[in-house]
């Protein structure tokens, strides 16, 4: 779906000669001669407002959530997913991911090469600093604190590359006791959180727009300088909220890889206002804990939802990665829609 022809050869003068309609749409003979043709559906969607394609919107159809979803949390089954990347397993689970901000994929086996299948079938890993699929046991050498066993507030992650990881997926492998610990039965902890970002904005925004607004237009510096030869910050400094003109977009969120509240701006009041955004975000009624299990691979949205998790004792095996974001919108679009309605709707973003 290349165009194949040099724009610029095309008179500057050219108008059309002749115009006829059909049932089909339009045909117009131009005064070089070339023909164009353009079908109702094509010429309905560029007129300002129409949304032909609105179901195939960045931004249409999410449902936000709150610590009720653990009722019914999306799930769909490792099977169904493996089907096919154009598969109904494939499309119910982009499709949760797209609307809730996770999904669970159950029954999957408990192995790391599985895993790193299944989120191939979404998209290529994502490679980092860190690697690409991860597969790891609490390793201080790491020099970050997701490889500890301490408990981690609600963030999102790589928030210091100027696009953060669009998808990013957990599978717990094993959870062992430490050989002389004192917990009790079943009491290792390590459960894991999740908030919807978008609907604590939205809290945010109802309750104290001024705060809202701030977070919305402070830009702060991001960065990951932990590792020996590692000092990695986005292009530039990037608010906690980032939105285009009324649609929140993404969440920028984690306090421990935040930079210096710029001088320039009003200090006290950014800091008002993320305080009020935690507190937000810690509400019982915000998070949603669950224990993560091998078997059940858990995918969320990294532009959405924040994660984090209790402080635990024994060894962790987590394995899991990272996806692009374009790679699963791509995804996304391919196994819910029709082919010409994702041409269609991709040749029209405004």
């Amino acid at each position: 779906m290349q165009r194949n022809f040099d724009t610029f050869e095309i008179p500057q003068d050219v108008d059309a000669k002749e115009v006829e309609q059909s049932s089909e749409g339009v045909e117009v003979l131009w005064s070089d001669s070339h023909k164009s043709r353009y079908t109702w559906d094509w010429l309905q969607s560029t007129v300002p407002g129409a949304d032909t394609h609105a179901s195939l919107s960045h931004d249409a159809g999410k449902k936000l959530w709150d610590c009720s979803i653990a009722e019914n949390a999306p799930e769909v089954s490792f099977d169904d997913v493996m089907a096919g990347s154009s598969s109904q397993g494939m499309a119910d689970l982009t499709s949760k991911i797209y609307t809730y901000g996770l999904c669970f994929v159950a029954d999957t086996p408990k192995t790391p090469e599985a895993t790193n299948e299944l989120l191939e079938r979404i998209g290529p890993v994502r490679h980092t600093h860190y690697g690409g699929f991860y597969d790891f046991v609490p390793d201080l050498a790491k020099a970050d604190t997701a490889y500890t066993n301490l408990a981690l507030a609600a963030h999102t992650d790589t928030t210091y590359f100027t696009e953060p990881a669009g998808l990013q997926a957990f599978h717990m492998l094993s959870h062992t006791p430490p050989p002389k610990g004192t917990h009790l039965e079943g009491a290792l902890g390590g459960q894991s959180l999740l908030v919807d970002g978008f609907q604590a904005a939205q809290v945010l925004r109802k309750e104290s727009p001024n705060d809202y607004d701030v977070l919305r237009s402070v830009n702060i510096p991001w960065h990951a300088s932990g590792n020996e030869g590692v000092a990695i910050a986005p292009d530039r400094a990037y608010p906690v909220l980032e939105a285009r003109g009324e649609t929140l977009q993404r969440v920028r969120w984690n306090n421990d890889d935040r930079g210096v509240v710029p001088l320039t701006v009003d200090v006290d009041e950014w800091y008002r206002a993320a305080r009020k955004w935690n507190e937000i975000l810690r509400r019982k009624q915000s998070e949603f804990w669950f224990q993560l299990e091998p078997g059940r691979v858990l995918i969320f949205d990294n532009w959405r939802v924040l994660h984090g998790r209790s402080a635990f004792e024994g060894l962790r095996r987590i394995c899991g990665g990272y996806v692009n974001r374009d790679d699963f919108i791509s995804r996304w679009k391919t196994s819910n829609f029709a082919s010409q309605d994702v041409i269609a709707s991709n040749m029209q973003l405004k």
